[in-house]
């Protein structure tokens, strides 16, 4: 597949709704390891289908790099780029942070002052001790992951953009093969560290981000070459299915790696080329848009629901069980609507940096002369531009 031209103006409306399939991995992962379907066979069910929904961090992680280098405004200082993001994840980080401390002394459960210091600033990952790393709101530490990446990108990017294209492809291929190679790396280490050494340790969770990175600056320049999103779709099913059933756990997550690269450009590249895809609707993207929001609550809130209710570590008999996932998943999707529009959305207008202090952009080459396109009905089929040139999306 040849991309087309790009350039940071095209939107990726379908990068936004897959977030939602990311968040939508990693319930299902802790609907299953909470226990809340207790029915032997329904919880088979859900333990096989969603047994490798923790790889939702890692989707969420390739993704995140593709987005911000796709998005990242050439010439922009690093105070502002920080301040941005800074205004994205912190005001949901801190009303989630105080609302997991009203729930821990409601029930009386011990908070160590320091974890919860290094949670409220978001260093929790770099602390490989039990207690402090899953600490408070324990699903912030990928937040945690994400401010270091926040950190370096601004850094790299000048590098980026002057690397060779063979070098960013290359980071794509290592990338899989790296993660592979920590399964016997985490060996070097005391066995105590190794959950925290391949699972949360923001060094070797950037390997995902940077191979995001890379296949985003390679489709900037028209040079990526993959399959459609049909293709990629069909193969990152038949990934998730062959390593459910008969993959070994520590091939897992340099497989989907490579799987979830693939649907990520893929999408990017149908929204460049302006073809519609399932991830664009409305109704996608806008639960990608409140699917951070959703991650922050949904652990948080099936387990003080659960712990309210008595049936905590119990789980639910019979069809009990599946509905109150349902009721769960519309519980959190109501919580993080509400999080998204009355705490996220003002506060990026409030903190993050005013219209008039972002950089110009850079000119454009002069466009060839079109006919003017007509006005589109909603934001569902809103022209996007690349290359000089604007198609119906």
């Amino acid at each position: 597949m040849t991309s087309a031209p790009a350039t940071r103006a095209t939107r990726l409306p379908s990068l936004t709704g897959l977030r939602w399939i990311a968040a939508l991995l990693v319930f299902g992962f802790h609907v299953g390891t909470m226990g809340i379907v207790a029915e032997p066979d329904l919880r088979a069910v859900v333990s096989k289908v969603f047994s490798l929904g923790l790889s939702g961090v890692e989707f969420f992680f390739i993704l995140s790099g593709f987005v911000l280098v796709w998005s990242y405004r050439d010439g922009e200082p690093r105070r502002t780029f920080l301040r941005r993001r800074l205004a994205k994840i912190y005001p949901n980080h801190l009303v989630t942070f105080v609302a997991a401390l009203a729930v821990a002394y409601w029930f009386a459960d011990p908070v160590a002052p320091w974890a919860a210091l290094g949670n409220l600033f978001l260093v929790q990952a770099w602390i490989p001790l039990d207690g402090y790393f899953y600490s408070v709101n324990n699903v912030s530490w990928s937040l945690s992951c994400e401010l270091a990446f926040y950190l370096c990108l601004p850094l790299v990017l000048p590098w980026l953009r002057r690397a060779r294209t063979g070098t960013l492809r290359a980071v794509v291929v290592a990338v899989p093969l790296l993660i592979l190679a920590l399964w016997p790396g985490q060996l070097l280490v005391p066995e105590e560290s190794r959950w925290w050494v391949t699972q949360i340790f923001p060094v070797t969770r950037s390997f995902e981000f940077w191979m995001g990175v890379a296949a985003a600056e390679l489709l900037r320049r028209n040079r990526w070459r993959g399959p459609n999103l049909t293709v990629a779709s069909v193969l990152f099913v038949a990934t998730w299915a062959v390593a459910a059933l008969w993959i070994r756990a520590e091939f897992w997550a340099a497989l989907l790696a490579a799987a979830y690269l693939l649907v990520i450009t893929a999408a990017a590249d149908a929204d460049v080329r302006g073809r519609r895809t399932p991830w664009r609707s409305r109704p996608m993207v806008w639960l990608g848009e409140v699917s951070f929001a959703f991650y922050l609550v949904h652990v948080l809130v099936m387990m003080t629901v659960l712990r309210l209710t008595g049936d905590w570590g119990t789980g639910l008999r019979g069809w009990w069980g599946p509905l109150a996932v349902l009721g769960f998943l519309l519980l959190n999707l109501l919580l993080a609507a509400a999080l998204h529009r009355w705490v996220e959305m003002p506060m990026m207008r409030r903190l993050g940096p005013s219209r008039r202090a972002r950089p110009a952009r850079a000119a454009a080459a002069p466009a060839p002369s079109v006919p003017a396109p007509r006005a589109a009905p909603d934001t569902a089929t809103r022209p996007v531009e690349y290359a000089g040139r604007r198609d119906p999306a």
